[in-house]
């Protein structure tokens, strides 16, 4: 296999995306096809080198391959803020990042970066890229982003009954932490949540999904209400799916509800409802870069001994599922390197936590990432359909890919088309004050 890789492995000369030569990523061109979708994964958020990595992919694939939009592991309905920034310029970039990008992904140099380009390239007149989230609203902590961005058109296209939903479903949040500034915010969001009685609980479900229900069934006399058009529609199309995104929250919600009791399976209601938001905005782009986590973008089952024991289907398997030739997945992996995280001290407030960098764990070494550090190749992309059948062989008797330190276990040419390797990564530049970082 390593002789197979040093001659086979498509090298990255760099992960600047501001780099103007992009000859080495001419090979990915045959990796993608005609695919209608390229998912990108991440082997841990908040690394400086897989942000550089897809946003370079994603600007050579917007421009040399009709890639429209880029689709994110982030709120939907926060997502349309972003999308706003780039289309128009209206509000604050700082603000965007922070109210636009869920679980804090926004506060670092990577997006904003990422966002500014795509705004640049709008504003001068070139193809505008678009953005999508297409996660659960307010980083899977509440449904109430959704039900927000549903009244911001029915307040205008339906007002007594976008009242009826101020007056009645809105107050119900009130059990949500005043604070929700930390990096931590959704711990204690759910926490609060779990600790509502059933019944209140129960009334939150209802009001939702009467709100889901009557949006949807209502299309056309919104449409008409809002002038008609097709700036009407989008505007109603995308309330519509907030509100779906505000029952799909709470029903992943709920589920939690009843985890320390069942004795069923557990289902995976977050990657479904991400796979149907793919679906959703290939209805209005003709092709679309998905970036989201390894374990999200991958075709087979995510599992993470101990802590989730239960095979679950990912987006990626439902994708691969409906789409077909019309999806190629690339995962990540790297060689070592240092990574960013974050944890609570005893004298934070709840939702609150501190960062600190730590030195990646050595890597397991029957894992593909091992394979691939001691092949000694450089920044690379690997097409791990084209491996003869040694290279098949010996790529299928790894164990798994690092998740992090953790190992994700399975056959890496089932779960990825094609990986990215990084040789060694380094935390995201955040906009959190680095000076007294914690380094272990």
């Amino acid at each position: 296999m390593t002789a197979w890789l040093r001659s086979h492995a498509h090298r990255l000369r760099t992960l600047d995306p501001d780099d103007d030569d992009d000859t080495d990523l001419e090979p990915l061109l045959g990796i993608v096809g005609d695919a209608r979708v390229v998912a990108i994964g991440e082997s841990m958020h908040r690394v400086h080198e897989f942000f550089a990595l897809r946003h370079r992919v994603f600007r050579f694939l917007h421009r040399r391959a009709g890639f429209t939009a880029l689709v994110t592991e982030s709120g939907l309905p926060e997502g349309t803020r972003v999308d706003e920034w780039i289309r128009t310029g209206r509000g604050g970039l700082r603000d965007t990042l922070r109210d636009g990008v869920s679980y804090r992904f926004g506060a670092c140099q990577e997006m904003l970066d990422q966002l500014t380009w795509m705004r640049e390239r709008t504003a001068m007149g070139h193809s505008a890229p678009r953005w999508y989230g297409m996660d659960l609203p307010d980083s899977s902590a509440s449904a109430l982003p959704g039900i927000l961005a549903a009244l911001d058109v029915l307040d205008e296209a339906d007002p007594h009954y976008a009242a009826h939903i101020r007056e009645t479903l809105l107050p119900l949040f009130g059990y949500l932490p005043e604070d929700r500034t930390g990096l931590a915010q959704a711990a204690p969001s759910i926490r609060a949540y779990l600790a509502l009685p059933a019944p209140d609980r129960a009334v939150i479900t209802v009001g939702i999904a009467d709100l889901a229900a009557r949006i949807g069934a209502r299309r056309r006399e919104q449409i008409a209400a809002l002038g008609d058009g097709a700036v009407a529609q989008q505007r109603v199309d995308v309330a519509i799916r907030a509100a779906e995104s505000a029952r799909a929250a709470d029903a992943f919600l709920q589920a939690m509800t009843a985890g320390p009791t069942r004795t069923w399976p557990a289902a995976n209601i977050r990657d479904a409802w991400m796979a149907e938001t793919v679906e959703w905005v290939l209805q209005r782009e003709p092709r679309i870069v998905v970036a989201a986590a390894n374990g999200h973008v991958q075709r087979t089952p995510f599992s993470a001994p101990p802590f989730v024991p239960d095979p679950m289907t990912t987006m990626g398997g439902h994708l691969a599922d409906r789409l077909g030739d019309d999806l190629v997945v690339i995962g990540t992996t790297f060689g070592g390197g240092e990574q960013w995280l974050h944890r609570p001290d005893p004298a934070d407030l709840p939702g609150h936590s501190r960062p600190f960098v730590a030195p990646l764990a050595s890597l397991d070494p029957s894992s593909l990432d091992a394979a691939l550090e001691r092949s000694g190749i450089d920044d690379a992309v690997i097409d791990l359909r084209t491996a003869p059948d040694a290279a098949a062989i010996a790529l299928d008797a790894t164990t798994g890919w690092h998740n992090g330190d953790v190992v994700q276990p399975g056959r890496a040419r089932d779960a990825f088309d094609a990986v990215a390797f990084i040789r060694s990564v380094t935390p995201w530049r955040t906009w959190i004050d680095d000076r007294g970082l914690d380094r272990r």
